[in-house]
């Protein structure tokens, strides 16, 4: 019995040290649409208030949230790309840090950008 608890303890210290780098990214990707999607709403739903009874805006914000989910999905396989290429646990490290940062600027600005230029738009016409 100790023996397959101390194997069993042995077996979790090894997976608990190797970084999945592909998991850890995907895991951002999924928050990070979560709160982009979130925002979105929020962020245009306060934009459109008292707009009238467009559709339109919905169909826009209905489109802006699918178009989103192919980029989130490049930006995955490049992380599968580069944690299948064996590079070096710093360098991967260093450019995960940098894409989660990407990313998640992105999450939570594109939201503001968009609707800000929709809202500039609607003022010109």
């Amino acid at each position: 019995m100790a023996r397959a608890v101390g194997h069993s303890q042995a077996g979790h210290r090894e997976t608990h040290k190797a970084i999945s780098w592909t998991k850890r990214m995907s895991d951002h990707i999924a928050a990070a649409l979560l709160i982009y999607t979130v925002l979105h709403i929020m962020v245009t739903m306060q934009a459109i208030k008292g707009e009238g009874g467009s559709i339109l805006p919905y169909f826009g914000l209905v489109l802006l949230v699918g178009a989103i989910i192919p980029g989130c999905r490049i930006f995955e396989k490049r992380w599968e790309r580069l944690a299948a290429s064996g590079q070096p646990d710093e360098l991967l490290r260093s450019l995960f840090i940098r894409d989660a940062l990407y990313l998640w600027v992105a999450a939570i600005g594109l939201p503001f950008a968009v609707t800000g230029v929709i809202m500039a738009l609607g003022t010109l016409a």
